[in-house]
Protein backbone atom coordinates (compact mmCIF):
# COMPACT_ATOMS: atom_id res chain seq x y z
CA UNK A 1 0.00 0.00 0.00
CA UNK A 2 2.92 2.02 0.43
CA UNK A 3 3.19 3.38 -3.36
CA UNK A 4 -0.52 4.38 -3.43
CA UNK A 5 -0.74 8.01 -3.82
CA UNK A 6 -1.62 10.01 -0.57
CA UNK A 7 -0.98 13.42 -0.44
CA UNK A 8 -3.32 15.66 -2.54
CA UNK A 9 -0.95 17.07 -4.62
CA UNK A 10 0.53 13.05 -5.32
CA UNK A 11 -3.52 12.53 -6.15
CA UNK A 12 -4.38 15.58 -8.15
CA UNK A 13 -0.86 14.77 -10.64
CA UNK A 14 -2.25 11.36 -10.97
CA UNK A 15 -5.67 12.66 -12.17
CA UNK A 16 -3.88 15.31 -14.27
CA UNK A 17 -2.38 12.72 -16.29
CA UNK A 18 -6.00 11.59 -18.07
CA UNK A 19 -6.45 14.53 -20.35
CA UNK A 20 -2.38 14.88 -21.38
CA UNK A 21 -2.32 10.66 -22.30
CA UNK A 22 -5.75 11.32 -24.44
CA UNK A 23 -4.43 13.88 -26.28
CA UNK A 24 -1.75 12.01 -27.10
CA UNK A 25 -3.81 9.27 -28.22
CA UNK A 26 -6.18 11.30 -30.06
CA UNK A 27 -3.40 13.14 -32.03
CA UNK A 28 -1.95 9.54 -32.61
CA UNK A 29 -5.38 8.56 -34.37
CA UNK A 30 -5.02 11.35 -36.45
CA UNK A 31 -2.04 10.17 -37.88
CA UNK A 32 -3.63 6.82 -38.62
CA UNK A 33 -6.41 8.17 -40.27
CA UNK A 34 -4.24 10.60 -42.55
CA UNK A 35 -2.45 7.19 -43.40
CA UNK A 36 -5.82 5.34 -44.84
CA UNK A 37 -7.11 3.54 -41.75
CA UNK A 38 -10.97 3.89 -41.79
CA UNK A 39 -11.96 6.59 -39.23
CA UNK A 40 -14.46 4.17 -37.69
CA UNK A 41 -11.38 1.61 -36.47
CA UNK A 42 -9.24 4.99 -35.71
CA UNK A 43 -11.97 5.93 -33.35
CA UNK A 44 -12.58 2.82 -31.82
CA UNK A 45 -8.99 2.18 -30.67
CA UNK A 46 -8.59 5.70 -29.23
CA UNK A 47 -11.41 4.92 -27.10
CA UNK A 48 -10.05 1.53 -25.86
CA UNK A 49 -6.78 3.08 -24.93
CA UNK A 50 -8.33 5.85 -23.31
CA UNK A 51 -10.72 3.68 -21.41
CA UNK A 52 -7.58 1.64 -20.66
CA UNK A 53 -5.84 4.59 -19.14
CA UNK A 54 -8.89 5.98 -17.13
CA UNK A 55 -9.61 2.69 -15.13
CA UNK A 56 -5.70 2.13 -14.55
CA UNK A 57 -5.86 5.08 -13.32
CA UNK A 58 -8.87 5.23 -11.14
CA UNK A 59 -7.68 1.79 -9.83
CA UNK A 60 -4.96 2.83 -8.90
CA UNK A 61 -6.69 5.48 -6.36
CA UNK A 62 -9.05 5.01 -3.60
CA UNK A 63 -11.40 8.11 -2.63
CA UNK A 64 -13.81 9.71 -4.80
CA UNK A 65 -12.02 7.98 -7.99
CA UNK A 66 -12.57 4.82 -6.45
CA UNK A 67 -16.30 5.91 -5.57
CA UNK A 68 -16.68 7.05 -9.45
CA UNK A 69 -15.46 3.94 -11.06
CA UNK A 70 -17.43 2.00 -8.96
CA UNK A 71 -20.81 3.44 -9.12
CA UNK A 72 -20.50 4.47 -12.75
CA UNK A 73 -20.86 0.58 -13.56
CA UNK A 74 -21.62 1.56 -17.30
CA UNK A 75 -18.40 2.16 -17.93
CA UNK A 76 -17.49 -1.13 -17.06
CA UNK A 77 -20.37 -2.85 -19.29
CA UNK A 78 -19.14 -1.26 -22.13
CA UNK A 79 -15.63 -2.46 -21.82
CA UNK A 80 -14.28 -5.56 -23.36
CA UNK A 81 -13.09 -7.94 -20.54
CA UNK A 82 -9.46 -7.66 -21.52
CA UNK A 83 -9.57 -3.95 -19.96
CA UNK A 84 -12.87 -4.70 -17.38
CA UNK A 85 -11.12 -7.67 -15.85
CA UNK A 86 -8.11 -6.05 -14.73
CA UNK A 87 -9.52 -2.76 -13.60
CA UNK A 88 -12.03 -5.39 -11.48
CA UNK A 89 -9.29 -7.04 -10.21
CA UNK A 90 -7.33 -3.68 -8.79
CA UNK A 91 -10.28 -2.61 -7.43
CA UNK A 92 -10.24 -5.95 -5.30
CA UNK A 93 -7.10 -5.83 -4.36
CA UNK A 94 -7.56 -2.16 -3.32
CA UNK A 95 -10.67 -2.85 -1.38
CA UNK A 96 -8.95 -6.13 0.50
CA UNK A 97 -5.76 -4.49 1.54
CA UNK A 98 -7.18 -1.71 2.99
CA UNK A 99 -4.69 -1.78 6.52
CA UNK A 100 -6.32 -0.83 9.52
CA UNK A 101 -5.78 1.73 11.83
CA UNK A 102 -3.63 1.21 14.17
CA UNK A 103 -5.06 0.84 17.78
CA UNK A 104 -3.20 3.77 18.95
CA UNK A 105 -4.42 5.87 16.52
CA UNK A 106 -8.03 4.01 16.95
CA UNK A 107 -7.58 5.61 20.63
CA UNK A 108 -6.86 9.15 19.19
CA UNK A 109 -9.75 9.82 16.94
CA UNK A 110 -12.08 7.94 19.86
CA UNK A 111 -10.28 10.84 22.62
CA UNK A 112 -11.00 13.55 19.82
CA UNK A 113 -14.42 12.40 19.44
CA UNK A 114 -15.60 11.56 22.46
CA UNK A 115 -13.44 13.13 25.46
CA UNK A 116 -10.51 11.55 27.02
CA UNK A 117 -12.94 9.66 29.31
CA UNK A 118 -14.17 7.70 26.29
CA UNK A 119 -13.55 4.16 27.76
CA UNK A 120 -16.20 4.84 30.43
CA UNK A 121 -18.59 4.60 27.86
CA UNK A 122 -17.62 0.72 27.56
CA UNK A 123 -17.27 -2.30 29.18
CA UNK A 124 -14.99 -3.61 26.73
CA UNK A 125 -13.21 -2.22 23.79
CA UNK A 126 -11.73 -4.63 21.01
CA UNK A 127 -8.92 -3.01 19.70
CA UNK A 128 -8.68 -4.82 16.39
CA UNK A 129 -11.21 -4.11 14.08
CA UNK A 130 -13.92 -6.98 13.06
CA UNK A 131 -14.68 -4.65 9.30
CA UNK A 132 -12.08 -2.33 7.36
CA UNK A 133 -13.94 -0.02 4.85
CA UNK A 134 -13.54 3.04 2.25
CA UNK A 135 -13.63 5.89 4.77
CA UNK A 136 -14.24 3.86 7.68
CA UNK A 137 -13.66 0.24 9.97
CA UNK A 138 -15.87 -1.40 12.47
CA UNK A 139 -14.69 -2.36 16.24
CA UNK A 140 -16.89 -4.45 18.49
CA UNK A 141 -17.40 -3.52 21.98
CA UNK A 142 -19.87 -3.79 25.13
CA UNK A 143 -21.72 -0.45 25.88
CA UNK A 144 -21.43 0.49 29.13
CA UNK A 145 -25.23 -0.90 29.97
CA UNK A 146 -23.96 -4.39 28.70
CA UNK A 147 -24.92 -4.70 25.08
CA UNK A 148 -23.11 -6.13 22.65
CA UNK A 149 -22.09 -2.91 20.14
CA UNK A 150 -20.39 -2.04 16.72
CA UNK A 151 -18.41 0.96 16.61
CA UNK A 152 -17.88 2.47 13.26
CA UNK A 153 -14.62 5.15 12.99
CA UNK A 154 -14.23 7.10 10.57
CA UNK A 155 -10.59 7.36 8.64
CA UNK A 156 -8.26 10.44 10.04
CA UNK A 157 -8.50 13.15 7.12
CA UNK A 158 -11.05 10.56 4.26
CA UNK A 159 -13.71 13.65 3.92
CA UNK A 160 -11.13 15.57 2.56
CA UNK A 161 -9.80 12.93 0.39
CA UNK A 162 -12.36 12.08 -0.95
CA UNK A 163 -13.83 15.37 -1.70
CA UNK A 164 -10.34 16.51 -3.04
CA UNK A 165 -10.73 13.85 -5.54
CA UNK A 166 -14.61 14.62 -7.04
CA UNK A 167 -12.90 17.99 -7.43
CA UNK A 168 -10.23 16.75 -9.31
CA UNK A 169 -12.48 14.33 -11.65
CA UNK A 170 -15.15 17.07 -11.82
CA UNK A 171 -12.46 18.44 -14.97
CA UNK A 172 -12.09 15.09 -16.65
CA UNK A 173 -16.38 15.59 -18.20
CA UNK A 174 -14.58 15.87 -21.59
CA UNK A 175 -12.91 13.41 -21.43
CA UNK A 176 -15.95 10.46 -20.52
CA UNK A 177 -17.64 12.52 -22.85
CA UNK A 178 -15.36 10.95 -25.68
CA UNK A 179 -15.41 7.19 -24.24
CA UNK A 180 -19.34 7.92 -24.03
CA UNK A 181 -20.98 10.99 -25.99
CA UNK A 182 -24.50 9.71 -24.47
CA UNK A 183 -23.35 10.54 -20.77
CA UNK A 184 -23.88 13.79 -18.81
CA UNK A 185 -21.16 12.78 -16.67
CA UNK A 186 -20.70 16.63 -15.15
CA UNK A 187 -24.07 16.19 -13.39
CA UNK A 188 -23.91 12.46 -12.11
CA UNK A 189 -20.70 13.83 -10.49
CA UNK A 190 -22.44 16.56 -8.80
CA UNK A 191 -24.93 13.81 -7.96
CA UNK A 192 -22.18 11.59 -5.92
CA UNK A 193 -20.23 14.13 -4.73
CA UNK A 194 -23.64 15.47 -2.96
CA UNK A 195 -24.24 11.61 -1.99
CA UNK A 196 -20.71 11.18 -0.73
CA UNK A 197 -20.40 14.18 1.57
CA UNK A 198 -23.56 13.00 3.38
CA UNK A 199 -21.90 9.58 3.46
CA UNK A 200 -18.83 11.23 5.27
CA UNK A 201 -21.29 12.39 8.24
CA UNK A 202 -22.25 9.93 10.32
CA UNK A 203 -25.04 11.34 11.98
CA UNK A 204 -26.78 11.54 8.46
CA UNK A 205 -25.92 8.08 8.71
CA UNK A 206 -27.62 7.21 12.25
CA UNK A 207 -30.69 8.99 10.91
CA UNK A 208 -31.01 6.80 8.26
CA UNK A 209 -30.46 3.57 9.90
CA UNK A 210 -32.65 4.49 12.71
CA UNK A 211 -35.28 5.04 10.46
CA UNK A 212 -34.62 1.99 9.07
CA UNK A 213 -34.69 0.41 12.03
CA UNK A 214 -37.69 2.05 13.57
CA UNK A 215 -39.58 0.70 10.33
CA UNK A 216 -38.20 -2.85 10.46
CA UNK A 217 -38.93 -3.47 14.40
CA UNK A 218 -40.21 -6.63 14.80
CA UNK A 219 -40.54 -7.22 11.16
CA UNK A 220 -40.68 -11.10 9.76
CA UNK A 221 -38.33 -10.79 7.11
CA UNK A 222 -35.71 -8.27 8.25
CA UNK A 223 -33.06 -6.87 10.99
CA UNK A 224 -31.93 -3.84 10.87
CA UNK A 225 -29.59 -2.56 14.48
CA UNK A 226 -30.92 0.45 15.89
CA UNK A 227 -28.18 3.43 16.85
CA UNK A 228 -27.11 4.09 20.05
CA UNK A 229 -24.98 6.80 19.74
CA UNK A 230 -23.59 9.28 17.00
CA UNK A 231 -21.52 12.20 16.25
CA UNK A 232 -20.13 13.13 12.66
CA UNK A 233 -17.09 10.54 12.95
CA UNK A 234 -18.16 7.58 15.43
CA UNK A 235 -21.17 5.78 15.11
CA UNK A 236 -21.96 3.59 17.36
CA UNK A 237 -25.41 0.74 16.96
CA UNK A 238 -25.97 -2.94 17.76
CA UNK A 239 -23.98 -5.81 17.36
CA UNK A 240 -25.90 -8.39 15.20
CA UNK A 241 -24.30 -11.93 14.76
CA UNK A 242 -25.48 -13.78 11.31
CA UNK A 243 -23.86 -15.23 8.71
CA UNK A 244 -22.59 -12.79 6.32
CA UNK A 245 -24.18 -13.52 2.79
CA UNK A 246 -20.65 -14.29 0.91
CA UNK A 247 -20.28 -16.97 3.13
CA UNK A 248 -24.27 -18.21 2.05
CA UNK A 249 -22.45 -17.19 -1.50
CA UNK A 250 -19.74 -20.05 -1.35
CA UNK A 251 -21.54 -22.36 1.38
CA UNK A 252 -25.10 -21.85 1.70
CA UNK A 253 -27.76 -24.63 -0.02
CA UNK A 254 -29.54 -24.03 -2.73
CA UNK A 255 -32.22 -23.22 -0.31
CA UNK A 256 -30.39 -20.80 1.51
CA UNK A 257 -29.27 -19.22 -1.11
CA UNK A 258 -32.82 -19.16 -2.93
CA UNK A 259 -34.10 -17.67 0.21
CA UNK A 260 -31.35 -14.77 0.77
CA UNK A 261 -31.99 -13.90 -2.69
CA UNK A 262 -35.55 -13.53 -2.45
CA UNK A 263 -34.77 -11.20 0.37
CA UNK A 264 -32.64 -9.27 -0.73
CA UNK A 265 -34.47 -8.51 -3.78
CA UNK A 266 -37.44 -8.02 -1.00
CA UNK A 267 -35.58 -5.29 0.73
CA UNK A 268 -34.66 -3.33 -1.81
CA UNK A 269 -38.03 -2.75 -3.91
CA UNK A 270 -39.85 -2.28 -0.24
CA UNK A 271 -37.96 0.12 1.62
CA UNK A 272 -38.63 3.14 -0.76
CA UNK A 273 -42.07 2.14 0.22
CA UNK A 274 -41.98 1.85 3.67
CA UNK A 275 -39.13 4.22 4.66
CA UNK A 276 -38.68 6.79 2.06
CA UNK A 277 -35.05 5.57 1.14
CA UNK A 278 -33.10 3.05 -0.81
CA UNK A 279 -30.35 1.30 0.95
CA UNK A 280 -27.61 2.68 -1.96
CA UNK A 281 -24.50 0.22 -0.99
CA UNK A 282 -25.63 -3.67 -1.67
CA UNK A 283 -22.85 -5.74 -1.65
CA UNK A 284 -22.33 -8.73 0.47
CA UNK A 285 -20.44 -7.36 3.09
CA UNK A 286 -23.51 -5.29 4.04
CA UNK A 287 -25.75 -8.05 4.91
CA UNK A 288 -26.08 -11.07 6.84
CA UNK A 289 -28.41 -13.78 7.55
CA UNK A 290 -29.71 -14.59 11.16
CA UNK A 291 -30.05 -17.58 13.35
CA UNK A 292 -33.49 -17.51 12.40
CA UNK A 293 -33.45 -16.80 9.00
CA UNK A 294 -33.81 -13.20 8.64
CA UNK A 295 -32.05 -10.84 6.13
CA UNK A 296 -29.91 -7.88 7.97
CA UNK A 297 -28.88 -5.16 6.56
CA UNK A 298 -25.94 -2.96 7.70
CA UNK A 299 -23.81 0.00 6.91
CA UNK A 300 -26.44 3.00 5.65
CA UNK A 301 -23.84 5.60 4.67
CA UNK A 302 -25.18 5.68 1.36
CA UNK A 303 -28.93 5.94 0.74
CA UNK A 304 -30.77 7.38 -2.07
CA UNK A 305 -33.92 9.31 -0.20
CA UNK A 306 -36.95 8.43 -2.28
CA UNK A 307 -40.06 10.01 0.02
CA UNK A 308 -42.45 9.01 -2.86
CA UNK A 309 -41.09 5.76 -3.35
CA UNK A 310 -39.69 4.52 -6.68
CA UNK A 311 -39.99 6.68 -9.55
CA UNK A 312 -43.10 5.69 -11.39
CA UNK A 313 -41.65 5.82 -14.64
CA UNK A 314 -39.53 2.85 -13.53
CA UNK A 315 -42.47 0.80 -13.49
CA UNK A 316 -44.12 1.91 -16.43
CA UNK A 317 -40.99 1.54 -18.50
CA UNK A 318 -40.67 -1.87 -17.77
CA UNK A 319 -44.25 -2.94 -18.30
CA UNK A 320 -44.49 -1.23 -21.62
CA UNK A 321 -41.42 -2.84 -22.94
CA UNK A 322 -42.95 -6.17 -21.64
CA UNK A 323 -45.77 -4.54 -24.15
CA UNK A 324 -43.97 -4.75 -27.34
CA UNK A 325 -44.15 -0.85 -27.53
CA UNK A 326 -40.42 0.58 -28.34
CA UNK A 327 -41.98 3.98 -29.37
CA UNK A 328 -43.58 4.53 -26.07
CA UNK A 329 -40.25 3.08 -24.60
CA UNK A 330 -38.21 5.87 -25.98
CA UNK A 331 -40.75 8.52 -25.72
CA UNK A 332 -40.48 7.60 -21.94
CA UNK A 333 -36.45 7.55 -21.70
CA UNK A 334 -36.14 10.75 -23.42
CA UNK A 335 -38.90 12.25 -21.00
CA UNK A 336 -36.80 10.81 -17.93
CA UNK A 337 -33.88 11.89 -19.60
CA UNK A 338 -31.86 8.76 -20.41
CA UNK A 339 -31.85 10.07 -24.22
CA UNK A 340 -30.25 12.99 -24.89
CA UNK A 341 -31.95 15.36 -27.45
CA UNK A 342 -29.48 14.89 -29.93
CA UNK A 343 -28.90 11.48 -29.70
CA UNK A 344 -30.92 9.23 -32.42
CA UNK A 345 -31.58 5.23 -31.03
CA UNK A 346 -32.69 2.47 -33.07
CA UNK A 347 -35.59 1.16 -31.14
CA UNK A 348 -34.99 -2.80 -31.92
CA UNK A 349 -30.97 -1.82 -30.95
CA UNK A 350 -33.03 -0.50 -27.65
CA UNK A 351 -35.18 -3.01 -27.33
CA UNK A 352 -32.35 -6.20 -27.08
CA UNK A 353 -29.85 -4.11 -25.13
CA UNK A 354 -32.71 -3.75 -22.36
CA UNK A 355 -34.44 -7.04 -22.51
CA UNK A 356 -31.73 -8.80 -20.16
CA UNK A 357 -33.05 -5.75 -17.08
CA UNK A 358 -36.15 -6.59 -17.63
CA UNK A 359 -36.34 -10.55 -18.23
CA UNK A 360 -36.63 -11.61 -14.80
CA UNK A 361 -40.49 -9.59 -15.00
CA UNK A 362 -41.88 -11.16 -17.84
CA UNK A 363 -42.15 -14.65 -15.82
CA UNK A 364 -43.71 -15.98 -12.77
CA UNK A 365 -40.20 -17.53 -11.41
CA UNK A 366 -36.36 -16.34 -12.30
CA UNK A 367 -32.82 -17.90 -12.34
CA UNK A 368 -30.29 -15.65 -11.94
CA UNK A 369 -27.25 -17.38 -13.08
CA UNK A 370 -23.18 -15.91 -13.39
CA UNK A 371 -23.88 -17.69 -17.20
CA UNK A 372 -26.54 -15.79 -17.60
CA UNK A 373 -24.76 -12.53 -16.45
CA UNK A 374 -21.76 -13.48 -18.83
CA UNK A 375 -23.80 -13.71 -21.73
CA UNK A 376 -25.92 -10.43 -21.18
CA UNK A 377 -22.72 -8.76 -20.33
CA UNK A 378 -21.36 -9.71 -24.27
CA UNK A 379 -24.27 -7.57 -25.50
CA UNK A 380 -22.91 -4.16 -24.31
CA UNK A 381 -19.08 -4.95 -25.17
CA UNK A 382 -18.91 -3.22 -28.34
CA UNK A 383 -17.34 0.09 -27.95
CA UNK A 384 -18.23 1.51 -31.68
CA UNK A 385 -20.35 4.64 -31.89
CA UNK A 386 -23.45 3.18 -32.62
CA UNK A 387 -23.41 1.00 -29.64
CA UNK A 388 -26.48 1.66 -27.66
CA UNK A 389 -24.87 1.44 -24.20
CA UNK A 390 -22.61 4.53 -25.57
CA UNK A 391 -25.41 6.39 -26.59
CA UNK A 392 -27.74 6.27 -22.95
CA UNK A 393 -27.30 9.18 -20.45
CA UNK A 394 -27.30 8.27 -17.05
CA UNK A 395 -29.48 10.88 -15.23
CA UNK A 396 -28.45 11.96 -11.43
CA UNK A 397 -31.78 11.38 -9.99
CA UNK A 398 -30.98 7.61 -11.28
CA UNK A 399 -27.45 7.50 -10.28
CA UNK A 400 -27.75 5.56 -6.93
CA UNK A 401 -30.96 3.40 -8.15
CA UNK A 402 -28.42 2.13 -11.08
CA UNK A 403 -25.49 1.48 -8.59
CA UNK A 404 -28.05 -0.54 -6.81
CA UNK A 405 -29.78 -2.63 -9.38
CA UNK A 406 -26.04 -3.29 -11.38
CA UNK A 407 -24.57 -4.20 -8.23
CA UNK A 408 -28.03 -6.31 -6.84
CA UNK A 409 -28.13 -8.18 -10.35
CA UNK A 410 -24.68 -8.80 -9.45
CA UNK A 411 -25.38 -10.62 -6.10
CA UNK A 412 -27.92 -12.68 -7.37
CA UNK A 413 -25.72 -13.75 -9.68
CA UNK A 414 -23.29 -14.92 -7.18
CA UNK A 415 -26.41 -16.77 -5.15
CA UNK A 416 -27.80 -18.24 -7.90
CA UNK A 417 -31.03 -17.35 -6.75
CA UNK A 418 -34.12 -19.03 -8.25
CA UNK A 419 -37.14 -16.99 -6.76
CA UNK A 420 -40.86 -14.90 -7.89
CA UNK A 421 -38.91 -11.74 -8.47
CA UNK A 422 -41.74 -10.35 -10.84
CA UNK A 423 -44.33 -10.69 -7.50
CA UNK A 424 -41.65 -8.14 -5.83
CA UNK A 425 -41.95 -5.72 -8.09
CA UNK A 426 -45.52 -5.97 -9.04
CA UNK A 427 -46.37 -5.53 -5.42
CA UNK A 428 -43.54 -2.68 -4.40
CA UNK A 429 -42.52 -0.51 -7.57
CA UNK A 430 -45.67 1.41 -8.06
CA UNK A 431 -46.72 2.26 -12.14
CA UNK A 432 -46.06 -1.51 -13.50
CA UNK A 433 -49.63 -2.25 -13.01
CA UNK A 434 -50.76 1.38 -13.74
CA UNK A 435 -51.51 3.63 -16.75
CA UNK A 436 -48.91 5.75 -18.04
CA UNK A 437 -48.18 9.28 -19.73
CA UNK A 438 -46.36 7.69 -22.86
CA UNK A 439 -48.92 4.65 -24.13
CA UNK A 440 -51.94 7.67 -23.66
CA UNK A 441 -49.52 9.81 -25.70
CA UNK A 442 -49.09 7.75 -28.42
CA UNK A 443 -52.84 6.65 -28.40
CA UNK A 444 -53.86 9.94 -28.71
Amino acid sequence: MSDLPRRAVARSAKLASLPIGFAGRTALGLGKRIGGKPAEIVSQEIQQRTAEQIFKVLGELKGGAMKLGQALSIFEAALPQEIAGPYRATLTRLQDAAPPLPAATVHKVLVEQLGDDWRDNFLSFEDRPAAAASIGQVHKAVWHDGRTVAVKIQYPGAGKALLSDFAQLARLGKLFGALLPGLDVKSVLTELRERVAEELDYLNEAQAQHAFALEFRDDPDFVIPDVIAANEQVLVSEWVDGTPLSRIITDGTKEERDRAGLLLVRFLFCSPARVGMLHADPHPGNFRITGDGRLCALDFGAVNRLPQGYPPAFGQLTRIFNSGDMDSVVRGLRDEGFILPHIEIEPEALRAFLAPYVEPTTVEEFTFSREWLQEQAATVTDLRPGNVTRQLNLPPSYVLIHRVHAAGIGVLCQLGTTARFRDEVVRWVPGFDEDDPWEQAAAG
